[in-house]
């Protein structure tokens, strides 16, 4: 009789949605489960892995996170997430279940086809994609087409390229789930996730169960054991790519673009925080997160950004060997983050953490 094959859960969803913090959640109540992890980050800076890596937690171990940075995990199937997955599932003691992080700009279609390579499909099953959303977001309508100005910009230069990615992806990541989270609900009315829900359904031609969550808390029953054997139905929830290029071309996120700015030691907390959302203003920055270095506190302090909505707070002690400095990972669209655009921004992150040219900062 053939061995159970382990349940894998893809989380996904768009960046500063919260999945990360979902995750973390999930490790502090597992249900009992021996939990594993592979987290696919968007640049060559890994936070989220970094994060849970040091949070702690007795479930799970450092053994037991893998990170797959600076390469989407949907374009690099065969190179990283199947070693990955084999690694994982080759140990001694393999885990109950296993959850993967993918970057806020993956497609989880090719991801969770990629289950029925025969190096995975007799050993694991796909158990469900949770697509993590950010209520708040979507209701302040980050996500929405302004079909006014459209017309009016495509009237003054036929020659601009008014598709939006970014909404593409909103879609294409609810179209793979089997279970929606309308995260950070507790930032906006009842009326007003309603509203969100209703938006959110229309994305998709099938009936998803959604849940709504405050900082990503839900049961792990609720998570995991949905048993939908996604691997088996993903073909019939294409993305827009798949659509529009069935070919078979690799799509690529050239929409995108990420860099790393350094700085030294915060001189102000507060000032720095204030003069980021400026900075994210003024380059219309997707998401800002990584870690700085606060002068007097021995641990570190996160930085986690969606738009001008700003989190901050100390995770660990920095290591012994670990060189303390500022490092944030930016990531914007790719026409807006020029090389230029970078050294300006990698300028001012620098002035702002030696407590200088925060006003200049939103300029």
């Amino acid at each position: 009789m053939p061995a159970q094959k382990i349940p894998a859960t893809v989380i996904t969803g768009f960046l500063g949605a919260g999945k990360t913090t979902l995750i973390r959640n999930l490790l502090e109540n597992p249900g009992g489960r021996k939990i594993a992890l592979i987290i696919n980050e968007f640049g060559d800076l890994g936070v989220d892995g970094d994060i849970l890596k040091g949070c702690g937690i007795e479930t799970c171990s450092e053994d037991d996170v893998v990170e797959l940075n600076n390469g989407c995990i949907c374009c690099t199937v065969a190179d990283d997430f199947i070693p990955a997955m084999t690694k994982l599932l080759d140990r001694e003691t393999p885990p109950d279940h296993i959850v993967i992080e993918t970057s806020g700009l993956a497609l989880p279609q090719p991801l969770v086809a990629a289950f029925n390579w025969p190096e995975v499909k007799t050993r694991v099953t796909v158990d469900g994609v949770v697509t993590v959303i950010d209520a708040a977001a979507v209701a302040a309508g980050r996500f929405a087409d302004d079909e006014d100005k459209v017309a009016a910009q495509r009237a003054a230069d036929t020659s601009l390229d008014h598709d939006n990615p970014l909404e593409e992806l909103f879609e294409d990541q609810i179209r793979a789930a089997d279970l929606i989270v309308l995260n950070k609900a507790d930032l906006i009315d009842r009326d007003t996730l309603e509203r969100v829900r209703k938006e959110t359904a229309a994305a998709t031609a099938r009936t998803v169960k959604t849940v709504a969550a405050e900082n990503g808390k839900l049961p792990a029953d609720v998570l995991l054991g949905i048993a939908a054997g996604t691997e088996d139905l993903i073909g019939a929830r294409k993305s827009h790519h798949e659509i529009e290029h069935e070919g078979g071309e690799e799509h690529d996120h050239d929409e995108f673009e990420s860099f790393v700015a350094e700085a030294g030691p915060i001189a102000d907390q507060k000032t720095f925080v204030e003069g980021l959302k400026g900075l994210i203003g003024a380059h219309d920055i997707l998401r800002l997160k990584g870690f700085a270095d606060v002068p007097g506190k021995p641990m570190r302090l996160v930085v986690q950004a969606v738009g001008q909505r700003i989190e901050t707070y100390f995770d660990r002690p920095w290591g012994k060997d670990e060189t303390r400095a500022t490092r944030l990972v930016v990531i914007g669209l790719h026409d807006g983050l020029t090389a230029e655009v970078c050294s300006t921004i990698s300028r001012k992150i620098a002035s702002l953490a030696a407590g200088e040219g925060a006003a200049q900062a939103a300029e």
